[in-house]
């Protein structure tokens, strides 16, 4: 009896908890476009890099057609001049002249994140105040700068950054976790923020100033945080700066993914919230709207509470119905697949497909198996590395 109550309080307080996520990302402005463009300081892009894969050209040509008004200068690197992305940098070099960019070698490993090792040698490479932080993986529309930095008109924001989809979900792991990323990240981050101001970044995109930069310590300060990006927006939230959200919307666009390694990134991406934001994730579970109702019902299901039977007097009839908790779960699950789809949608503008009953709780329960797994453990695989992850969220190399 305890038990049960538990579960259909959990259960209607995650649907709750789901129509908050919704009606917050609801009122945000996504997709939308800056009306004056007139602020265009100039803007220095750091672009570290590791290796290829079909699609790495293209996101890194679509920051060489950027239709902004400004000087950009543009740095790519690589730790080895034999690296395959050095290749395609080149090729690029040569297709646009035109702009100021070039292909930096950085061998020296300042720390545990090979990232941001690259990303420390090219700050003192950087001609401009504005910085533009960019991944690898990521393609950008062509008014993407302008959009990104028109916030930094206000002195008062000191990092601006973007939401991002997951663009090509080829295998069915991937399409699980396009849910997780195209549906749930961005809609929490925007319930997060209808608390308090946002005190991180999101890493796909990020502008920020030189002068920010320098009040934390530069890049250098973060070469063993494994979560560089949560890190740069917390110090600099933390310094008296605000953290805004552009509402253009970049792609990732990753090599096909199967089960494993989609398991790796999740869990390395829990172990990385977890650590980040230990209490907020430890508690996180309370949202998940299909493990809720599901265990309600299943409770409902062992008290014979499911189906409700009615006989007639004569016993010649037999009038079979579910309970109105039972109707309440199915109510609940049909929210949160009602919820992922628009969600999804709205971001991606693509859908989930005809098979998001299915796929949306089943991402949920995934979900379920990862969140318990990072608190089980601290080792993460990374760039093809194994690291472990220390409790202040830094690295250390196995």
């Amino acid at each position: 009896m305890i038990l049960n109550g538990i579960c259909g309080a959990l259960a209607i307080l995650s649907f709750l908890l789901t129509l908050w996520q919704w009606l917050a990302a609801r009122r945000f402005p996504l997709h939308r476009r800056v009306a004056d463009k007139s602020f265009a300081p100039a803007v220095t892009l750091l672009k570290p890099l590791k290796g290829c894969d079909e699609h790495t050209e293209a996101c890194l040509r679509s920051w060489f057609t950027q239709d902004y008004d400004g000087e950009i200068q543009i740095l790519f690197a690589v730790a080895d001049e034999n690296d395959p992305a050095g290749t395609i940098v080149k090729k690029l070099l040569a297709e646009f002249p035109q702009r100021a960019a070039r292909l930096v070698i950085c061998p020296e490993r300042l720390g545990a994140n090979a990232k941001v090792s690259k990303l420390a040698q090219l700050e003192a490479l950087a001609k401009h105040e504005v910085v533009v932080i960019s991944d690898a993986d990521v393609k950008v529309p062509a008014d993407l700068l302008t959009n990104a930095v028109a916030p930094l008109r206000d002195e008062k924001i000191g990092l601006v950054n973007c939401f991002y989809r997951l663009a090509n979900p080829t295998t069915l792991a991937m399409r699980l976790e396009a849910i997780a990323i195209n549906a749930d990240f961005w809609s929490q981050v925007l319930q997060s923020q209808s608390l308090k101001p946002l005190g991180f970044a999101l890493g796909a995109v990020m502008a920020t100033r030189r002068k920010e930069l320098a009040e934390i310590g530069g890049f250098r300060a973060l070469a063993d945080c494994l979560a560089d990006d949560y890190q740069l927006g917390h110090r600099i939230a933390k310094g008296g700066h605000r953290i805004e959200l552009c509402p253009v919307v970049v792609e990732c666009w990753s090599s096909p993914m199967g089960w494993g390694d989609v398991w790796r990134h999740q869990l390395r991406w829990a172990r990385t919230i977890r650590v980040c934001q230990p209490w907020p994730y430890f508690f996180s579970i309370l949202s998940n709207a299909t493990l809720w109702p599901l265990l309600w019902l299943l409770f409902l299901q062992l008290r014979g509470e499911v189906l409700a039977w009615e006989l007639a007097d004569d016993l010649s009839a037999v009038d079979v119905g579910f309970t109105v908790p039972a109707w309440a779960c199915a109510f609940f699950l049909l929210t949160r697949v009602v919820a992922a789809v628009t969600l999804h949608r709205r971001l991606a503008r693509t859908g989930i497909g005809l098979a998001a009953p299915l796929l949306v709780p089943l991402k949920d329960l995934l979900q379920v198996v990862i969140w318990a797994a990072s608190f089980l453990g601290s080792r993460i695989h990374w760039r093809g590395e194994r690291y472990r992850l220390r409790r202040d969220g830094t690295l250390r190399r196995e």
